[in-house]
């Protein structure tokens, strides 16, 4: 017995301080809680009426929205995410479905860098950047470079910082930027003698915004750091190379663009006050291609979770095929619920996780969750060759969605986050074989092994989670 509790003891004492630290932070910062999403489906209106869709020319008819989510629909097999699943998110959200939108995968940070250099090299009016994590190593110096390049050129260039996510990061860093005439902000300043509203350490801005023109957006997980620079694990000269993280992001270009850089400006200005009123930061829109997207960001606030509402009511809708991947998987009951309704009713439920992590304590947190999920029928996969960062899904075979938002409750209830909703299959497909090919670098959770584990994981897991509001 002694035995026993020492080696309990020593499974959960490395991490008292932490979640002791943690705890704290939550109470001096008040807590919130999650939208109960079957109300707000019960509650949301069934009239066809309601649908937004914007084109280039504006908010199209009733009618013309219908034939051409009707036309959507009859390309791919029957299912509610583009029905019921649409109207429920269109009553929370004043962002609407923007039509005509052209979207490239950027399955991993050097495509993603690749093309960020390219938009930032054509700029000709202004480059926003809003990013988590802008790192002072060889990947944030040469984005450094490349910007005072633009704006010594005449282009506009405004940059948004998380203050807490760059407290690695030297002040002379973004002063070198100021000082060669870039508008540089850190958000919600760690130091609250600094803040410029109300302070809360746990609002934290988690977005990652590439707006070059008013033409191109550039978003998803990817901070700015060598971390995504590197490639997937491989040894040469028999060293152990870098962790390579595996993160996504995507290129859009036609009107959507419009509903990022209002996000950007919103938050531009509750940070500095500032007015930036050129009308050149949104050019008349043109279609450049066929994809349906929305744009979803979320601030804290009771009522404004809308990636969480979203994720939750596609989960709900799926009829097909739900195939999951995200970095921080500390999911509320309702999530798990849906995930494991979904199973039970025949849906194929796939979750790709980190099995590799920057954070020990949500990978624990993680795994908390298993049993339930497998139980049900769901099949969780972790990742073995990298450490997985992207945040994606894909349903139906039509439904997807690329983003800043984790499934852990700092993502859901305290950052600003944002996510694009895309509607087209053939980008859909491109995600199915995306995700087939992290699938191949994964390793599946058995029920049958998993249940057989040993009694420590499972106390960690399990005392681990009793903090998961703060993870």
């Amino acid at each position: 017995m002694e035995s026993s509790l020492i080696r309990l003891m020593n499974t959960v004492m490395p991490y008292m301080h932490l979640l002791l630290l943690t705890a704290y932070i939550c109470f001096i910062s008040g807590c919130a809680s999650l939208p109960n999403v079957t109300e707000l489906i019960e509650d949301a209106p069934t009239d066809q009426k309601h649908r937004q869709i914007v084109s280039s020319k504006g908010m199209m008819s009733p009618k013309k929205s219908k034939t051409l989510i009707d036309r959507l629909k009859g390309s791919v097999d029957p299912t509610d995410i583009l029905e019921r699943h649409t109207i429920v998110v269109e009553s929370v959200t004043e962002s609407p479905l923007t039509k005509g939108n052209r979207i490239a995968l950027l399955a991993d940070g050097q495509d993603a860098y690749a093309a960020m250099f390219r938009a930032i090299k054509s700029a000709r009016h202004h480059i926003n950047l809003e990013s988590y994590i802008i790192e002072d190593d060889e990947t944030g110096r040469l984005f450094a470079e490349l910007l005072l390049a633009k704006q010594a050129q005449g282009v506009r260039v405004h940059i948004i910082y998380d203050s807490l996510g760059c407290l690695n990061t030297p002040e002379a860093f973004f002063q070198r930027l100021r000082a060669g005439g870039i508008q540089v902000v850190g958000f919600n300043p760690v130091n609250p003698l600094n803040d410029r509203e109300s302070w809360e350490l746990t609002h934290r801005d988690h977005r990652k915004i590439l707006i070059v023109d008013g033409k191109i957006a550039i978003i998803g997980g990817i901070n700015i750091s060598r971390v995504y620079s590197s490639s997937p694990l491989k040894r040469k000269n028999n060293e152990k190379p870098p962790i390579h993280w595996r993160d996504t992001d995507i290129q859009i270009e036609g009107p959507a663009v419009a509903e990022f850089q209002k996000l950007f400006l919103d938050t531009w200005m509750k940070q500095t006050g500032s007015a930036l009123p050129d009308r050149a930061f949104f050019p008349d829109p043109s279609e450049k291609g066929s994809a349906l997207v929305r744009v979803i960001g979320s601030t804290p606030g009771v009522t404004n979770r809308i990636p969480f509402i979203v994720y939750v009511s596609a989960i709900s809708f799926a009829e097909h095929s739900i195939h999951l991947t995200n970095s921080y998987f500390v999911p509320d009951g309702q999530i798990v619920k849906a995930l494991s309704d979904a199973a039970g009713r025949g849906v194929d439920v796939k979750i790709i996780l980190p099995g590799t992590t920057d954070s020990l304590l949500t990978l624990h947190a993680q795994r908390y969750h298993y049993s339930r999920l497998l139980k049900s029928g769901v099949k969780i996969y972790e990742h073995g060759t990298s450490l997985l960062h992207a945040k994606t899904a894909v349903i139906d075979n039509v439904w997807s969605t690329v983003g800043s938002t984790n499934m852990d409750f700092l993502s859901l209830l305290h950052n600003d986050e944002v996510n694009a909703i895309i509607l087209n299959k053939e980008f859909a497909r491109e995600m199915e074989l995306m995700f087939a090919m992290d699938l191949a670098e994964s390793r599946q959770i058995h029920w049958e092994e998993w249940q057989k584990r040993p009694m420590l994981p499972r106390i960690r897991e399990w005392f681990v989670n009793l903090f998961v509001r703060w993870l």
